[in-house]
Formats: structure tokens, C-alpha cells, sequence
């Protein structure tokens, strides 16, 4: 369940008109409220902030038009017989749509090339493109490294085991989680691939509503510039 202000928000763009302190009240009235997940601590240890790995994005987040910085992560979706399944996206960071993304019964390097070939395809790819990722196995790859250079792409890295450091990414995770995967039991990737589709491309891109955007949905930013 959103909290107030965004229920608020979504329902001035159903055409209801309400006052915040209302939806507030009558959100405890009915005893609704955001789920609201633990928030992680980091740990300090200096061989780990040691890592020579750059950090470009150094979490700015902000960008002024569309392929000028991505950010790409991965993460764990459950199924009853298939067992783990792996979704691997890209957000651009302008509007934080996910412009690529890929469901895989196996988290390997080929999924996260096989994203970022998706994003390129997709994308008008210009020298300076910043792609920002932790620094997982597949991230740290040969062939990752090989696809970024051939698109002139930078590419930028959280400190290992410091989410904050691609913390828009992470928002995204826990909002699928919290109104996608925690509301349901897959019993298949198959089933799993088609939520995840689903929740992305008719729901989050075209009609969820980012606050740090204005309460606009990704596509509505995009179209800013268009």
C-alpha cells in the first residue's frame, strides 16, 4: 500500500478531490498503511572500501535528459517448482523508467549482456553514457566490460556491499517486491516472467507515479523531452 501523500496524489488524477489530512485520517480509519521494510546498516571494513573499482555516479543521481546515466542491478524473484529466478533490469536515471530487463532461471554474465544489448537497441547510446552497477561477479565480467566499450559506455561502481550507492535501483526492487512479488506465489518462471512483464511495462513505466519526479510516471518524463 503507497502512504498518504501518494494514495493522495493518485486519487487528484482519478479526478477526486480530497485534502491529504483526509486521506490521512481515513487511511488510519481503515488501517491502511505503506509497508515499510527494515532499513539496512552498513558495516565498515576497510579492505572492502579499499576496492579500486571507480565510482563515477558518486550518488547523483539526477540527469537532465534521457541516456546520459543508467543504472542496472539484479534480483530474486521465488517460484514453487523452478525454484530461484533472476530479474536483471536498467533504469535511466532522468525518468527512472527501466528500459531493459530479463527474467533467467540462472543469474550468469550472459543475462546481464543480453540486458544491456536490450538497452542499447532500445536506446540512442551517445559517448559518456555513465551505467552504474555493484560489483557483482556478472558486473565485473570480461564480456560486460567488452559490451560497455564497444557502446563507449562508462562504467560506474557502488561500494561493494553499500546499497545507498545505487539506492534508486534498490526503491525500484522493494516497490516490485512489496506490490508484486509479496502478493503472490509463483508456480513457475514461466509464470514469474509473465508478473514481472506485466508489472513493468503496464504498470511501473506507464502508470506508476514517481514522487521525486513531480507525481509524474516514467513514460509521463520521458515525454518531456520528446
Amino acid at each position: 500500500v503507497y502512504g498518504a501523500p501518494k494514495v493522495h496524489e493518485e486519487l487528484l488524477r482519478e479526478g477526486y478531490h480530497a485534502s491529504l489530512k483526509l486521506v490521512q485520517k481515513l487511511m488510519r480509519h481503515l488501517g491502511l498503511r505503506s509497508i515499510v521494510v527494515k532499513k539496512w546498516r552498513y558495516e565498515h571494513n576497510n579492505y572492502i572500501d579499499q576496492m579500486t573499482y571507480p565510482n563515477l555516479l558518486k550518488q547523483d543521481f539526477k540527469a537532465v535528459k534521457p541516456n546520459q546515466k543508467w543504472a542496472a542491478d539484479i534480483t530474486y524473484i521465488p517460484t514453487k517448482t523452478d525454484g530461484w529466478c533472476y530479474l536483471a533490469i536498467i533504469m535511466d536515471l532522468y525518468s527512472r523508467k527501466i528500459i531493459a530487463h530479463k527474467l533467467s532461471r540462472h543469474m550468469t554474465t550472459e543475462l546481464v549482456v543480453n540486458v544491456l544489448n536490450q538497452a542499447c537497441e532500445t536506446r540512442t547510446v551517445k559517448a559518456g553514457l555513465i551505467l552504474h552497477t555493484d560489483l557483482g561477479s556478472q558486473y565485473r565480467s570480461t564480456a560486460l566490460e567488452t559490451a560497455l566499450k564497444q557502446h563507449a559506455i562508462r562504467h560506474s561502481y557502488s561500494k561493494r556491499g553499500y546499497p545507498y550507492d545505487n539506492s534508486v535501483v534498490e526503491s525500484f526492487h522493494a516497490s516490485f517486491k512489496k506490490e508484486e512479488v509479496y502478493q503472490r506465489t509463483y508456480k513457475d518462471y514461466h509464470e514469474a516472467n509473465l508478473a514481472q512483464f506485466s508489472y513493468i511495462e503496464g504498470f511501473y513505466n506507464s502508470r506508476r507515479i514517481i514522487s521525486a519526479d513531480g507525481y509524474l510516471t516514467p513514460d509521463e518524463k520521458e515525454q518531456l523531452v520528446s
